[in-house]
């Protein structure tokens, strides 16, 4: 590893706790239907709004001891983790494709810039499911748009022959959308199962569809690991239902992240 990629991955962590702390702001205001790019960052528990001093990822937590500057209220500790976190994965995901600022082909290049994209989107649904159990439209919107994107490039660019693959899923992930909001909005229908299908076709149109089927194969398997735990530190099995209460695309969002970078670490490697 030469100086150069230290400093490369040094800015790309540092670059992923920035994404990370946004990702907080955002899992916390989208479900809200409050502005993410123009309004202040303020604490939700006194509302002061917030100095640069206070929003300097992973520092600030440790320097304010964990706790708001003004109000002394004690900061969830998922902020630090989620910036961490970030970071971490924004490091390995460019590991795991052998990034080289210097050497790497165009194709790399644009491959790491989507991905990091398709990344973030993970992250941010997957923060939302968690609280709300709820796979935020919008972000799956913005989702869509970025996989769209990197389809054209990959016909006009690379000339990839699987874009008829990519074409095919599109037009499901139509058919599914028309299905949520003609059908199951106006009967007032669950649509949480249809969301996670979505969910499903969005992580399918970007990954290899290995990747896919051993991210709904891990799922699975965190799923049942999760009930287990539940019912040995609760023992309240009777109440546990996987599709009112289990935050099903979290456990997606995770796995795939592992997963895919898991499997370029494979594919870059071999």
């Amino acid at each position: 590893m030469t100086p150069i990629d230290i400093v490369v991955y040094i800015a790309l962590f540092c670059i992923g706790t920035l994404f990370g702390s946004f990702f907080t702001l955002a899992v916390y205001r989208i479900p809200l239907k409050r502005d993410i790019t123009h309004e202040r960052s303020f604490c939700p528990n006194c509302n002061h709004k917030l100095t640069f001093l206070d929003l300097i990822p992973i520092l600030s937590y440790i320097f304010l001891g964990g706790k708001c500057r003004y109000c002394k209220q004690r900061i969830r500790l998922r902020y630090l983790l989620l910036e961490l976190l970030s970071g971490i994965v924004f490091v390995l995901f460019s590991v795991s494709i052998k990034l080289n600022v210097l050497e790497s082909s165009l194709s790399a290049i644009v491959y790491f810039i989507f991905g990091l994209l398709y990344l973030a989107t993970l992250f941010i649904l997957a923060g939302i499911d968690k609280e709300k159990i709820q796979i935020e439209k919008s972000v799956l919107l913005f989702g869509y748009i970025i996989e769209t994107i990197y389809i054209v490039y990959l016909y006009i660019v690379e000339h990839d022959p699987n874009i008829y693959r990519y074409v095919i899923y599109l037009i499901a992930i139509s058919i599914l959308v028309l299905l949520d909001t003609i059908i199951l909005r106006k009967k007032a229908r669950n649509s949480y199962p249809v969301e996670i299908l979505l969910l499903c076709m969005f992580i399918v149109t970007f990954a290899y569809p290995a990747v896919s089927i051993l991210t709904i194969s891990m799922t699975l398997l965190m799923i049942a690991l999760y009930i287990i735990l539940e019912k040995l530190c609760k023992g309240k099995s009777k109440n546990i239902k996987i599709s009112g209460k289990l935050p099903i695309g979290f456990f997606l969002c995770i796995s795939n992240i592992i997963i895919l970078i898991t499997t370029n670490f494979y594919i870059f490697y071999k």
